[in-house]
């Protein structure tokens, strides 16, 4: 084998060598970083009052940032470096570093802790883990749930470089497949109200009126008709904070196991202030108790798990979210959030959080995770060349990416208006798995004081749509004066909508999967149909292809009364596939090196019937997996991409690709097994080489 000494080349995105303290390692990608010239953050060796943080001489305490033990300094930018160096030698001091911000996502800032994830490669054996540690003065805090060989590091007082520089130099050594520093990223809302009122809740039912078109609702009433949601499905809503004093959620056994991450403590409040209403309004949306006053959220009867974050979307954080959420019984976990980035991947930790409750939540039959599409009418992944910012602070072409929207065991929703159009901010793309009911607003409107996102290029021309009615912080702190606010809206109000529906289902057949509920809410979704040209980027996506899915609605807008119906139908033992053909090519066959050509294996099928599931089980050796790109081609020719060059050193591959673990696969649904299926691998970098030892392809029909 050819050991690569990653050191010494240019990272994938052109970055030398002698830059990798400004790469960040970040779910296989690297992330560019910048320093902040007027910002760092300093861990004391013990607390202090912010009397005594405010009266440092090397910098102007801003706030705390509780669950690293991190406090926030400012300084003018020329006095940056001083101030940190200054700060490192005190001896209170047992940790103090540069903030950074992103490349090319403006208004985001990165904060580092002292945590390292690393995985090590099969057969890396502990004390060979110890010895590595030890080079880089790392301490092993613990193992991470659903990763094999991988554990969470402290880097030690005696380490001489930061978390960043340590985790690029760890992807240089051959026993180790990936290391990622954590970060913390402040958490946005995806959506805030405007102050125009409506007295309705017409997004559940509606015969008609101002700005209301048929079919716009989620037919709730005939779902009721069999259930209005049962108190053992628990829906989790992660959100700011909720006022858990209001009537709506009143009730025997209404509210389970609430939890503020931020105060570590098991009172998620608000503190009266309008910028902590946005828990509030989105439980509401889910489950506002019917009591014969206020409004009725989607699953009255089902309970409300409250979780308030830390505000940060660092790794500990969305771990502290997820594992209690799995510990505490949750069905349903509602996330309406993201983060405040352009582009941003997520570790390799927050990753195997999300899978570990979608997959070993609720007694191992999944937890529903959905997260919203978020509100700045961009894809969640993909790039679209950005023109008429303002101070153009993007323009050309941009990547987009939402983490959280991306992962392959989340539901994404997405905003449907009461005109049954793409309300105008929501994101879009293949990732969308439903749409729902919301209100209509330019993106940029939602929070015009804070955020990157919203000093975007605006549109100018009307837009027709009714808000959506929910619950308020009582009395004159919320959105509104009163309980309630009339016009909440975004993503954020879609998501919970979704919720509420999944509960519903999961009500009327609690032995369901997590995975047979998405298809569920994807099967029976409402196929609406938007033939307007979008009025800030001229796209016109409002149509389904071949395979049921549209880049703006999904699979079309969630529609409660047949996805109950449906589950009460499916039996929870029932395959969705009547029989199984599985055909295998064990012919080994060589992957050219640096070819973009590549090599392709067949498996031929006779079976003519329809395919409803399918599986691929590949067997793979190569010196450098992350070379490869491995696609499936179907007999139609239409390609899959199965594994992107996200595999870094690992040497082997043995490994399963699923609807489940791999959605794009549900393009390939419904058409004929017949015919000649390919496995496609591709090469994209010399030096290392590897073959195709086997590769097996399971159809259901």
């Amino acid at each position: 084998m050819n050991e690569r000494n990653h050191s010494s080349d240019l990272s994938t995105t052109g970055v030398p060598a002698n830059s990798l303290g400004l790469v960040l390692q970040r779910g296989g990608e690297e992330l560019i970083l910048d320093k902040a010239l007027d910002r760092f953050t300093v861990r004391f060796v013990t607390d202090f009052p912010v009397q005594q943080l405010s009266q440092v001489s090397w910098g102007i305490w801003q706030r705390s940032i509780t669950q690293a033990r991190l406090e926030l300094f400012q300084v003018v930018p020329a006095q940056i470096e001083e101030a940190i160096a200054q700060a490192r030698a005190d001896q209170n001091v047992a940790f103090a570093s540069h903030a950074y911000t992103v490349k090319d996502n403006p208004g985001t800032f990165v904060y580092l802790d002292d945590h390292i994830t690393i995985q090590f490669a099969d057969g890396v054996d502990t004390a060979k883990i110890n010895l590595i540690a030890a080079t880089f003065h790392l301490i092993q805090n613990k193992p991470i749930l659903g990763l094999p060989n991988a554990f969470v590091f402290l880097v030690s007082k005696h380490a001489t470089e930061n978390p960043v520089k340590i985790a690029n130099q760890l992807q240089g050594i051959s026993e180790v497949l990936a290391a990622e520093a954590n970060v913390l990223v402040q958490t946005e809302p995806h959506y805030r109200p405007r102050d125009t009122l409506y007295t309705q809740q017409w997004y559940l039912n509606h015969n008609g009126g101002y700005e209301l078109v048929a079919g716009s609702h989620i037919a709730v009433e005939q779902a009721w008709d069999i259930t209005r949601g049962v108190r053992s499905v628990v829906i989790a809503v992660v959100d700011d904070s909720f006022d858990l004093n209001h009537p709506d959620f009143q009730g025997s056994g209404k509210i389970v196991a609430p939890r503020d991450l931020r105060d570590n403590d098991f009172l998620p409040l608000p503190d009266g202030s309008k910028a902590n209403s946005h828990g509030t309004a989105c439980a509401g949306l889910a489950v506002a108790e019917e009591n014969g006053t206020g409004i009725v959220g989607v699953a009255p009867g089902c309970a409300l798990m409250p979780i308030r974050t830390t505000g940060f979307l660092d790794d500990e954080s969305i771990e502290q979210i997820f594992n209690w959420a799995i510990e505490k019984g949750a069905s349903v976990i509602s996330c309406s959030w993201g983060a405040s980035a352009v582009y941003f991947p997520l570790s390799l930790r927050q990753r195997a959080a999300i899978t570990r409750a979608a997959k070993q939540g609720r007694n191992g039959k999944g937890c529903v995770v959905l997260f919203a599409a978020g509100n700045a009418n961009r894809p969640v992944s993909g790039t679209i060349y950005e023109q008429n910012w303002p101070d153009n602070i993007l323009q050309g072409l941009t990547d987009w990416l939402g983490g959280f929207a991306v992962h392959p065991d989340v539901m994404t929703i997405a905003a449907s208006t009461s005109m049954n159009k793409k309300a105008a901010y929501s994101n879009w793309g293949s990732n969308i798995s439903v749409c729902a009911p919301s209100n209509n607003a330019p993106p940029g409107m939602s929070f015009p004081e804070k955020g990157f996102l919203y000093t975007q290029p605006m549109i100018m021309s009307s837009l027709t749509g009714r808000g959506m009615l929910t619950t308020d912080q009582i009395g004159t702190a919320g959105y509104d004066p009163g309980n309630f606010t009339e016009n909440f809206g975004g993503t954020s109000s879609a998501t919970p909508v979704v919720a509420g529906v999944a509960a519903l289902v999961l009500s009327a057949n609690p032995d369901l999967t997590a995975q047979q509920v998405k298809r569920i809410l994807e099967t029976t979704a409402d196929k609406i149909v938007d033939p307007d040209t979008d009025p800030q980027l001229g796209l016109r996506e409002g149509t389904y292809n071949e395979n049921g899915h549209s880049q703006w609605f999904g699979y079309g807008k969630v529609n409660a009364a047949r996805a109950v119906q449906a589950a009460l139908q499916m039996q929870a033992n029932t395959s969705a596939a009547g029989k199984e053909v599985k055909v295998s090519n064990t012919s080994p066959i060589e992957i050219p090196d640096n070819n973009r050509q590549g090599v392709k294996s067949a498996i031929a099928i006779t079976e003519a019937s329809a395919v409803k599931d399918i599986q691929i089980t590949v067997n793979i050796k190569h010196d450098f997996l992350g070379d490869l790109e491995i696609y499936l081609i179907a007999p139609n020719h239409q390609q899959v991409l199965l594994q992107n060059r996200t595999l870094g050193c690992r040497t082997e591959l043995n490994t399963t690709f699923t609807l489940r673990s791999h959605p794009i696969l549900k393009q390939l649904l419904s058409q004929s097994a017949q015919g000649r299926w390919q496995l496609w691998l591709i090469d994209y970098a010399p030096q290392d080489i590897g073959k195709l030892n086997s590769w097996e392809l399971s159809l259901g029909v």
